[in-house]
């Protein structure tokens, strides 16, 4: 079930009518939006708006919950299960609001906002899965529900609500059940801080060159970009910040080693040590994720959490893990020697440290294969590469994108598109936002404003968004992707997709709310079209000359797919382990040394020299302040998804018709309406094949 936030006070609805005073109607997050699809307001909310707004759907919510359990009559599933799914929709509404634009378009303001209703919602979300005799009409449900002639949509909202509660301390009684009350407000608040610490200590850094001399390697249209960064900040010369766009490029061109040690060790200490450290939350935040799980029996956060994925358990999770660790890691230690070996056959006389890798593995990847960005990005503009995309998707799956430019937007960077089926019929809004900023963290998402349900019979579309940090347009020249990002616009579309095409009755079972290792399934999928010539061909052209890409270009790309497929799977599992190694504890306040406990956990996957005072946990968003805890596997589980199912594309060609329908009528439409194993299997016919990765990979 989609946790529905909420406290259960004994209210009543005369008062919150009576709350609602002139400055109550007026707010724009409480009322309803007379934009095109009931669009949200952006362009009337403002920031005094949100505490309001919290306080009135907060009430809201806790009438509606006192509702439920007051009824006279006994518990069914319409008054109790269904009542339940509906409640605090207004909160719900509010929140997707403020807490989206948190981490697109934040301000040291909305950043304290959200620390001071922290705990508020906490409390008030706590009140609702502790609350006993709310349960016990659920459980009255759930102990009948086969005899209730329900759908079988009905059922999975009554096993999932009923198993929601179980796993969110709804059984605890006494002692415990206020323990687990505090353990989650404190959780809720470090968390946040944690993720606030991160953007603050990316923003803070930042590398400022005034002499050329210090750039050498740097294409031409890196530099620009640097030196227009720097005449935002009113400054002279380039600078280089720890955003993707900027510190990807400069680790892997800049010919000066100390720049590139500076930068590395800048990235790699992100939230460390200072004003942002980050230490001390994680060691409070892993304690008491344990402490959790142990009140509700589960001897780690990882035993909790799993039980609710496909893996099912830290065992399965960790095998997984070592089996691919096993075959991948020769191939990425014989990929490092060549780089090695290179780097010394062309005058490289230093020891090789990290910080040399990415400038070395480019040089040769530019030998090996004649292929760099700075020959791709001509031909990936970003505007033709997100029509090719839409284009895929028409083809594919029948939706028709349309720029709607009424629509109000949070940020001037954004647009808006309305995606429609064949037929005309409306499916969703898609919010766009591709361009970094200090007020947005780092990386690329997928999030919603609104998700797929039906509501007294009345359909609600989402309103589904994707966050990216591309390379921003200069005065000369537009947004160039490289490669790497038309496979991350791909990804994050795969996402959306999931989304936008949610049918359902209930929106805590559309969309993406599956299993987290379930989830990167459609992104995963839609990544392999990056290396396939027929999409290529459809639109990279070069964006001064208007000429199509070169066969042998294509051609060059599709023969470096899986250049470093070994160093980057291996990289990739290390997140994964150290993810585990933090979340499979059953003592973690022993932990006294965040470095030295990383640097273990990891040490079968390091490939480069270890250096002092780095650590990536200080900054892993992903697990200590996002919802992939023990769930970072998930990436690869899922890969081996992906890589069986696009093999059907692959055997009946990559833009069938059937196969795709198939997909989405099977994957991305069902949301949690079944089992998630049941539905790859729905699609693929069997159980997935675990050498599908390796043979994607060429290491079988």
């Amino acid at each position: 079930m989609k946790l529905k936030i909420g406290t259960v006070i004994a209210v009543s609805l005369l008062i919150i009518t009576n709350s609602c005073s002139n400055n109550m109607a007026e707010n724009p997050l409480l009322v309803k939006s007379q934009n095109q699809y009931e669009a949200p307001a952006f362009n009337k909310i403002k920031e005094e708006h949100y505490k309001p707004a919290f306080e009135h759907a907060l009430l809201l919510g806790r009438a509606q919950i006192d509702s439920i359990v007051s009824h006279n009559g006994p518990a069914t599933f319409k008054n109790t299960i269904e009542a339940l799914e509906l409640a605090g929709k207004e909160l719900t509404a509010v929140s997707s609001i403020f807490f989206n634009l948190n981490e697109a378009n934040t301000s040291d303001s909305m950043q304290q906002i959200a620390l001071d209703l922290s705990p508020l919602l906490s409390e008030y979300s706590n009140d609702i899965l502790l609350n006993q005799e709310l349960f016990q009409r659920i459980k009255d449900v759930y102990n009948k529900r086969e005899s209730l002639n329900l759908t079988p949509e009905q059922l999975r909202l009554t096993e999932e609500t009923y198993k929601s509660f179980a796993r969110n301390g709804a059984n605890l009684v006494g002692e415990a059940k206020e323990q687990f009350r505090e353990i989650s407000k404190e959780l809720s608040q470090l968390t946040l801080k944690y993720g606030q610490n991160v953007l603050a200590a990316t923003n803070e850094f930042f590398l400022h060159i005034q002499d050329s001399d210090k750039l050498k390697g740097l294409p031409g249209f890196f530099m620009e970009a640097a030196a227009s960064e720097a005449k935002e900040r009113s400054l002279e010369g380039w600078v280089f910040t720890l955003q993707g766009p900027s510190f990807g490029p400069f680790m892997q061109y800049c010919s000066d080693r100390e720049l590139r040690e500076k930068m590395w060790r800048a990235h790699n200490s992100k939230a460390l040590d200072g004003k942002f450290d980050n230490k001390a939350n994680i060691k409070s935040i892993v304690t008491l994720r344990q402490q959790k799980a142990a009140l509700l029996g589960y001897p780690t956060h990882a035993a909790y959490v799993l039980e609710d994925n496909m893996a099912g358990t830290p065992a399965t999770v960790n095998n997984f893990l070592e089996e691919l660790l096993t075959k991948t890691l020769p191939y990425a230690k014989e990929e490092v020697q060549e780089i090695k070996k290179y780097a010394t056959e062309n005058g490289f006389k230093e020891k090789f440290m990290p910080w040399d890798f990415s400038y070395w593995s480019e040089k040769y990847k530019n030998e090996k294969y004649a292929i760099n960005d700075q020959l791709l990005k001509p031909y990936f503009r970003l505007e033709n590469v997100e029509n090719a995309i839409f284009a895929l998707a028409d083809t594919l799956f029948g939706l028709k994108f349309t720029q709607n430019s009424s629509i109000p937007v949070y940020h001037p960077d954004v647009k808006v598109y309305e995606v429609n089926n064949k037929d005309g019929e409306f499916l969703s809004l898609l919010y766009v936002d591709f361009f970094p900023r200090a007020s947005k963290r780092g990386g690329a998402w997928m999030t919603s404003f609104r998700e797929q349900s039906i509501i007294d019979g009345q359909e609600k579309r989402p309103f589904v968004s994707l966050v990216l940090n591309f390379t921003k347009p200069t005065e000369k020249s537009p947004s160039l992707l490289t490669f790497n990002e038309v496979t991350t616009l791909l990804h994050e579309f795969g996402h959306a997709l999931h989304g936008m095409l949610a049918q359902g009755t209930y929106s805590s079972l559309t969309g993406t709310n599956v299993v987290r290792d379930f989830v990167e399934l459609p992104s995963q999928i839609m990544e392999n079209w990056a290396t396939e010539k027929e999409f290529l061909k459809s639109f990279a052209k070069h964006y001064q000359t208007g000429q199509a890409i070169p066969d042998e270009l294509i051609d060059k790309i599709i023969n470096a797919r899986n250049y470093l497929s070994g160093y980057h799977n291996v990289r990739q599992l290390s997140f994964g382990i150290n993810d585990m190694a933090w979340h499979n504890l059953e003592n973690p306040q022993e932990i006294t040394d965040v470095i030295a406990f990383e640097k273990n956990a990891i040490k079968k996957t390091r490939l480069l020299p270890d250096q002092d005072s780095v650590a990536f946990s200080t900054s892993f968003g992903h697990i200590f302040a996002g919802g992939y805890s023990a769930g970072y596997y998930s990436y690869k589980w899922a890969e081996v998804l992906e890589a069986d199912a696009f093999s059907l594309f692959k055997e009946k060609g990559i833009f069938n018709k059937e196969v795709a329908a198939s997909f989405r009528d099977n994957i991305l439409s069902k949301g949690n309406l079944e089992d998630a194993a049941q539905l790859f299997r729905n699609f693929r016919g069997r159980n997935p094949r675990p050498e599908a990765l390796l043979e994607k990979f060429g290491m079988k």
